[in-house]
């Protein structure tokens, strides 16, 4: 495939926008070569700059469960547009769209819309803090939620010692509180709290993870986790950015049949639009100003474009539910695609999935945290990804995040994508 006209578009931005891109992992860094630019797309397909159709494997990162340009929310933004894209004061839509998701996701009372994933999970630990009147919280590594300074931290030395930032701008001060836990390691979670009793307001977790790989907790894991938080007067975050409405009508929530206390939503809820919430029992969210104490606030938070578009795409799931079947067996048929092909080379690999998340790494080891997924092969995993680009299919340029697949993608596009694969030279 040609990609001149996106890579002249690339060296054009990076003239303008730092690093040419609006999102770091657009700029293909982990993979090498120019990112592809894109001009439409509409159902399963990507159309480039330079004419070329891609088989879509992101969904713009998970919120376009039904496919790009899906017509129902199209039309609802369209609609919504022709009266007036923001007005800093209360729409009935937003109460229309708060009701629908509360009446979907188990376990919670109320919510309140903000306009990113980042500031969802932002929101949700000052809340975490203002509740329960403690300053730190545990996160785990290789779970992303956002990049608000008390997230960007990598790890210390051990349960007594604090984080370090891992980026420049974020100060000593607010690594001091965040304290990083291995995933999928109960023990670990323990040692930290044991250290730092009652201190830690909150544990905040990618349910199932997405940022370093697809990575699936235990049932021993979260149920412990959750045994954890209650005993010992801690909160428990899922940040469903990723998971919720993806991996059922009540997200992860119900598919682990765990109740988190805060959680975090970001990607479907949005249809497309920049979107995120958090919600909670009603106990918790009387705690959010005006009714109480713990401020937050947004100008376009709830307006009515990413209101009529999450609308309709919560519409779409809760009166079709048999879509996360649809979904869910899509991707098992892929996985089983990808396991024949894989054999049949005699590398090294392993395949994560859960609901319509799936990942492939290039390594002998279960990958069950970010440690084992940083074990895999790069170098694989960058032949990988261009041979199957230049084929037509469009994957995470990452080794570190899921595919998200979406239910506009034919049997016919996942058995190209197999065969795609079987023609990539990963010796």
């Amino acid at each position: 495939m040609i990609y001149k006209r996106s890579s002249a578009l690339f060296a054009e931005a990076q003239q303008y926008i730092p690093g040419g891109v609006n999102s770091p992992v657009r700029a293909f860094k982990a993979v090498g070569g120019d990112p592809i630019f894109v001009k439409e797309a509409k159902g399963a397909y990507l159309y480039d700059e330079d004419g070329n159709k891609l088989i879509d494997y992101i969904a713009s990162w998970g919120p376009l469960i039904l496919g790009h340009a899906y017509e129902p929310v199209i039309k609802a933004v369209i609609d919504k547009a022709k009266k007036g894209t923001s007005f800093g004061m209360p729409t009935e839509i937003e109460t229309d769209l708060a009701k629908l998701a509360v009446s979907m996701v188990p376990n919670i009372d109320k919510i309140r819309f903000v306009n990113s994933g980042t500031e969802a999970c932002m929101s949700a630990v000052r809340l975490a803090r203002g509740y329960t009147g403690k300053d730190k919280i545990i996160k785990f590594a290789g779970c992303y939620h956002g990049h608000s300074d008390s997230f960007l931290i990598q790890a210390g030395s051990g349960a007594v010692t604090f984080g370090s930032p891992n980026s420049p701008g974020v100060t000593q001060g607010t690594a001091k509180d965040t304290l990083l836990a291995k995933y999928n390691d109960l023990a670990d979670v323990q040692g930290l709290v044991n250290a730092n009793k009652g201190e830690i307001a909150a544990i905040i977790i990618e349910p199932v993870a997405g940022n370093m790989g697809c990575i699936i907790p235990t049932k021993e894991f979260m149920t412990g986790l959750k045994k954890l938080c209650a005993d010992q007067g801690i909160l428990l975050i899922f940040d469903e950015v990723m998971t919720g409405f993806r991996l059922g009508k009540g997200g992860a929530q119900e598919a682990l049949a765990i109740d988190a206390d805060i959680l975090c939503f970001g990607k479907v809820i949005g249809g497309g639009l920049p979107v995120g919430a958090f919600a909670a029992r009603a106990e918790i969210m009387s705690h959010l100003a005006p009714e109480g104490l713990v401020y937050q606030a947004g100008t376009l938070s709830g307006n009515p474009l990413a209101m009529a578009a999450g609308l309709a795409m919560l519409t779409e799931l809760n009166d079709r539910p048999e879509v996360f079947e649809s979904l869910a067996n899509k991707t098992e048929y892929l996985h089983k695609g990808f396991d024949t092909v894989l054999q049949e080379k005699g590398i090294p690999y392993q395949i994560n999935r859960f609901g319509s998340m799936i990942s492939v790494h290039f390594t002998e080891e279960p990958v069950i945290d970010f440690e084992s997924s940083a074990k895999g092969n790069n170098n694989s995993f960058k032949k990988y990804f261009h041979g199957m680009l230049q084929q037509g299919i469009y994957l995470p340029p990452s080794a570190f995040e899921s595919y998200f697949l979406n239910d506009a993608l034919s049997y016919e596009d996942l058995d190209k994508t197999i065969e795609a694969a079987s023609k990539v030279e990963l010796n």
